[in-house]
């Protein structure tokens, strides 16, 4: 079951960065890394065409109270996105039974490759777990996107599930890799 989530008024600190509500301010910064053509086909969706395409979706971040911000502790630059999404509980029937999200995220091409998305990544998976008391995270990734399966792979994730999904961007299908993160799992990696 997908159980309500509000982090507006939620801030993750970790050493590099900080995770906190996206606020009307950060359009400029969201603008720069979501209209970068390398971004978000990465993700499934289309480079924004203009800021307008990102003040609509930053204020549909604000009102949802379930996407944080990546801000950069030394730029203070909002730099990418972790979404805590509902999962399809048609297609993921078995999990009725469990708490459980939907992780999505994004982070702007300059910081790739820098360990930053699953230092992000940790603070929100350990948030949910230890004050939402969620039961399971998934989390999926297109089969060409071996650097989010390597994010997720770094977070403890392991495969679940592979389904096909129909792109917002073009309409095509695409391989979506779906993987799991159980808690019980999760706490025993920490007691290593």
């Amino acid at each position: 079951m997908n159980p309500a989530v509000d982090i507006s008024q939620v801030t993750l600190e970790t050493p590099r960065l900080i995770l906190r509500p996206w606020k009307l301010s950060d359009l400029s910064d969201f603008y720069r890394y979501a209209s970068n053509p390398k971004v978000g086909p990465m993700a499934g969706w289309k480079p924004h065409e203009s800021p307008e395409d990102s003040r609509a979706i930053l204020e549909r971040f604000i009102e949802g109270q379930k996407t944080f911000a990546i801000v950069h502790r030394e730029t203070g630059r909002v730099i990418g996105s972790i979404g805590i999404e509902a999962y399809d509980e048609e297609s993921f029937a078995e999990l009725a039974e469990s708490k459980c999200r939907e992780l999505g995220f994004v982070l702007a091409e300059e910081y790739w490759g820098q360990g930053l998305m699953p230092e992000a990544g940790e603070a929100v998976v350990a948030y949910l777990f230890s004050d939402w008391g969620l039961d399971l995270i998934l989390c999926g990734h297109f089969a060409r996107n071996k650097q989010s399966a390597r994010v997720q792979e770094k977070l403890g994730f392991k495969p679940y599930r592979i389904v096909e999904q129909r792109l917002r961007s073009s309409g095509n299908r695409e391989e979506v890799h779906s993987t799991i993160l159980r808690r019980e799992d999760y706490l025993a990696s920490k007691l290593c």
